[in-house]
């Protein structure tokens, strides 16, 4: 008895605290860009189809209606996932109705052709698993947005915490989607367990990373009325200059922490600094110093080997250097080397 008390309350709390975030986010998203609706959204309908897995779990005599309504919000999550990591959406803000209208009438007319009530087989055989395809097409077409982010972990770089964010709601969705897929070979609340299972996790995983970047929100503007005057951008660049003399840059685990450090600059200002004035992100700022060094060593170097060489200019890997030279360049380095040795 304890425990089945205990897998309702872990069960519904997901589902409780996705209602509150969604509000949450619905309201902020007031200042922030139109995509971030679709994610408050997102997770409204992913709540709705939590609670009625969860009452009918414990309670199968559920009111058929309430059922109806929490399978039809399916049709909803796939559209919703695909239209808040959908970039430049602001620019495109009428191009949603194509991925919404159509699926809320298909689903209307559906649910008054044929009621739950009436035509139980139809729904379970038919619409419901219709519906798990429809959201599993949305789920691979999203994963265009999340490739690139892919991409740079495998090049080790890092990502940023908007990232991180959009990669979590991306996995989060796909994970709860296979744990309904699954149902005939588990169990019917392993779903909703698994939504309170990922909440959580991204939640702990965004409140544990301290960061001046929004987390839940991408900002229009990151430093929307917060230009920097010309008296700090010439501090700012006379201490930026020691990266170059002392080639801080050559330290494989460099980062705009360290900087900062070395520098006696708050990240935030190094950031605006560099993303402003240079015109560059700091990561790709540091790669081109490393490129550099690496051209120099590669035309004056005779008995290095590519692989030490590209240790001694800063990265970290073999493939990572080989990528990041051959996409400035368009040469490998050995070509490079072939076509400037000296």
């Amino acid at each position: 008895m304890e425990s089945s008390q205990l897998l309702f309350f872990l069960s519904a709390l997901g589902a409780f605290n996705g209602f509150i975030l969604s509000v949450y986010f619905a309201i902020n998203a007031q200042k922030k860009i139109f995509a971030n609706y679709f994610l408050s959204l997102l997770l409204l309908v992913l709540s709705i189809r939590i609670v009625k897995s969860v009452f009918f779990y414990f309670n199968p005599a559920l009111s058929n209606i309430f059922i109806q309504i929490g399978l039809s919000a399916c049709i909803l999550i796939g559209p919703f996932l695909f239209l808040s990591l959908k970039p430049n959406l602001d620019a495109q803000k009428h191009n949603w109705i194509k991925h919404i209208v159509p699926y809320l009438a298909v689903i209307t007319i559906l649910g008054i052709l044929y009621p739950y009530t009436k035509y139980r087989v139809i729904w379970s055989l038919g619409i419901v698993n219709a519906i798990y395809l429809q959201w599993l097409v949305y789920i691979l077409l999203s994963f265009r947005y999340i490739f690139p982010m892919i991409q740079k972990i495998k090049r080790k770089e890092s990502l940023k915490k908007i990232e991180v964010w959009f990669l979590s709601i991306y996995l989060g969705v796909a994970f709860i989607w296979l744990a309904y897929a699954t149902v005939p070979y588990t169990s019917y609340i392993v779903g909703a367990l698994s939504f309170t299972f990922v909440l959580y996790l991204i939640i702990l995983l965004l409140i544990f990373r301290n960061s001046d970047e929004s987390v839940f929100f991408q900002e229009k503007e990151k430093y929307k009325n917060k230009e920097m005057d010309i008296e700090m951008q010439r501090i700012i660049g006379q201490k930026f200059a020691v990266i170059i003399e002392k080639e801080l840059y050559l330290n494989p685990d460099f980062s705009l922490e360290e900087a900062s450090k070395e520098l006696k600059i708050t990240k935030h200002l190094l950031s605006q600094y560099v993303n402003e004035i240079l015109g560059k992100s700091f990561s790709n700022l540091i790669k081109e110093y490393r490129i550099e060094k690496a051209k120099k060593l590669l035309k004056t170097e005779k008995n290095f080997t590519l692989e030490s060489l590209g240790y001694d200019s800063g990265f970290s890997s073999k493939s990572t250097f080989f990528t990041a030279f051959k996409k400035t360049t368009g040469l490998t380095p050995a070509e490079y080397q072939k076509a400037h040795s000296e």
